[in-house]
């Protein structure tokens, strides 16, 4: 079919005299085709209506397409059923002419970033090999809008103490920051709301002021609003992880920002420049970090347990002994655990990013070889013993036979002893040690018959009749 350009050349060769036959062999198109486009006049280019089997059919495949869940393979299937003859091609070759489950694609956004005016964070999930096994992480990203500079880390879990770690990395990576940063409508910033109705963290907005900048999320569903953070994302999945490995976790985001490093120095044709050079420009309008900044922690309080250990995530970790069974307060840095007892700082310890449970032992909080104390008696073996010291070869032996230290035969007897008298107790002890009997129950048992007959009468079938 001739274009619309073809066509006008006839028509205005035609004005101008010439013959359809040299017209045809000017152009190089039949002379069919000239005389076709002489006999309408026009240099429109006509529409060609085709019939299509489908179309017949329209309100069965609208009906089938909501019965079916939108799947148009289930729909052919309905239509051979009824007897409707046509291939699964033309069927989508008619829902596609007609809009039919397929929205029309809307053109896609450009925006416009002054330098400083914008930054966008975001993460996203990658597999990756550390060590000797393939892992999951959360990949986490920082981009300048107007120059581009790209900044990521990678972590085994995203929550809100590892975005500010990030993010205080990021912006010392970058020197600045801009006013903005964009965000999506992620729970680790966002209180409530959405878009431009977000209300973020009172935490994570405190921190925000403390950079200078402020969060700001973009709509749902606004995918172009976030896209130069979201963008590198495939760029580092296909270029940074091919065909690497890491030892671990330092390794990991050592290499990261080499990469980063490098990248952020080479010469993008879409931007004319590199985003080293465009960032030079961008620099003096980025808010300058504070003077001082604390280091970031997150708080616990741990109870030392009979072992010597708080637990953190999963991981424990040593304390000096002298606190066991004492309250301490663990600082979670990014790398480090401190352990604080009152305003002074007990130890530190590297911190474990491993899924697998592991113990971190420093030697210096165990006791020298050879000096850990004896324990004593517990309270009820000295109650025990100072109220009838008559049963001390008694309580030895139950002690010996009872498991660990014997602390709940003990209290067991103690009790026995504070609720019957003196003789009969002593009398059924003795027989108990003579036979090597340790079952408290049975124990009780002999004390009640020898007690029977001081508190009942049983030489009479009859009680007497009280006076």
């Amino acid at each position: 079919m001739l274009d619309q350009s073809t066509r006008r050349a006839i028509l205005e060769l035609h004005a101008r005299g010439v013959g359809s036959r040299r017209i045809a062999k000017l152009l190089a198109v039949s002379r069919g085709a000239v005389c076709e486009v002489l006999r309408r006049g026009t240099s429109e280019v006509p529409h060609l209506f085709r019939t299509e089997k489908a179309d017949a059919f329209r309100d069965e495949i609208l009906e089938l397409y909501k019965l079916c869940e939108t799947n148009l393979v289930r729909v052919h299937e309905e239509l051979l059923a009824r007897g409707v003859r046509f291939s699964y091609q033309a069927l989508t070759a008619f829902c596609r002419k007609h809009g039919i489950g397929k929205p029309p694609k809307l053109p896609a956004g450009n925006y416009h970033f002054e330098p400083g005016a914008e930054m966008q964070h975001d993460t996203s999930p990658h597999r990756l090999v550390l060590g000797d096994k393939q892992v999951q992480v959360q990949t986490a990203s920082l981009v300048l809008c107007y120059s581009r500079m790209l900044f990521f880390q990678m972590f085994p879990r995203f929550d809100r103490f590892a975005c500010k770690v990030f993010l205080s990395d990021a912006l010392a990576y970058i020197g600045g920051a801009c006013q903005i940063c964009m965000i999506d409508n992620t729970h680790v910033v966002v209180l409530r709301g959405s878009g431009r109705e977000m209300v973020p963290v009172p935490e994570m907005e405190a921190f925000a002021e403390r950079y200078g900048f402020r969060f700001q999320a973009h709509e749902k569903g606004d995918a172009n609003r976030s896209a130069r953070v979201e963008r590198p994302f495939h760029y580092i999945e296909n270029n940074f992880l091919a065909g690497r490995t890491f030892t671990d976790w330092n390794d990991l985001n050592l290499r990261a920002r080499l990469w980063c490093d490098e990248k952020n120095a080479l010469f993008r044709k879409h931007l004319h420049a590199a985003p080293r050079e465009l960032f030079a420009a961008e620099k003096p309008a980025l808010t300058p970090l504070p003077e001082w900044l604390p280091e970031l922690y997150r708080l616990h309080h741990r109870i030392v347990d009979v072992e010597g250990f708080v637990s953190v995530h999963g991981h424990r970790y040593s304390v000096p002994y002298e606190l066991i069974g004492r309250q301490v307060e663990v600082r979670e840095t990014k790398d480090r655990l401190l352990l604080y007892h009152g305003p002074r700082e007990l130890a530190a310890h590297q911190k474990l990013l491993d899924a697998k449970p592991q113990r971190v032992i420093d030697r210096a909080h165990r006791p020298p070889r050879g000096s850990t104390t004896k324990r004593g008696p517990i309270e009820e073996e000295k109650r025990l013993l100072d109220t009838l010291p008559e049963i001390e070869a008694y309580v030895v032996d139950l002690k010996r036979s009872a498991r660990g230290r014997g602390t709940i035969a003990l209290r067991r007897l103690w009790r026995i002893v504070q609720d019957y008298p003196r003789q009969p107790l002593l009398a059924a002890v003795r027989i108990a040690l003579q036979y090597r009997m340790y079952d408290l129950d049975r124990l009780e048992r002999m004390v009640l018959r020898n007690i029977g007959g001081d508190f009942f009468n049983f030489g009479s079938d009859s009680p007497e009749e009280p006076q």
